[in-house]
Formats: structure tokens, sequence, C-alpha cells
């Protein structure tokens, strides 16, 4: 069965890689280098490290200014999958 989870906060901590916590207390770094090389007309701007910062959660996803998301299932699935994930400690907004 999926697990149904949401991004409760999201931080580009260097390169490419954002720092994401979930709904369901877990949290890791994910490099988006491979969705960067990936290229495409809206992922082109986040190539741009200054743009690529101003990531923030928005419905319970990572998104830029520029309207491209990612969807928090899959990336939780993936960070499941690769054993990026621990218990993560949320910060107050």
């Amino acid at each position: 069965m999926m697990e149904i989870v949401k991004v409760l906060q999201a931080e580009a901590v260097g390169g490419y890689c954002l720092r994401l916590v979930f709904s369901n207390g877990l949290g890791g770094v994910r490099d988006l280098s491979d969705v960067i090389a990936a290229g495409g007309a809206m992922v082109g701007p986040m190539a741009d490290p200054q743009f690529f910062a101003r990531v923030f959660v928005q419905n319970g996803v990572p998104a830029w200014p520029n309207g491209f998301d990612l969807d928090a299932i899959a990336l939780f699935q993936e960070m499941q999958a690769a054993g990026l994930l621990a218990p993560a400690a949320i910060e107050a907004a």
C-alpha cells in the first residue's frame, strides 16, 4: 500500500540538493542533479543556483516561482528506496 505523505519543509542545502521533511516525520536530502540534467522548459531556470534556492512548499509539495513542482509521494518513495530517509526534526515555521 502506498503511503500518502506531504512535504512539510524544503530547503536548498548546496548544489542541487534539497533537505526535505515529510508529514510522517521522516526526512533527508535529495540531490536533484538528475532532474536538472534532464532539462526542459520548466526545469531550465532551476539550473541557476539562486533560482533553485527559492524553493518553497505549496500544497504539500516542493515548488518554485515558475510553477515547477515535484510530487511528494514520488520523492518519498525514491528516497526511501535509496535509503536516504531518517527521523527528522520538524522546525516550527
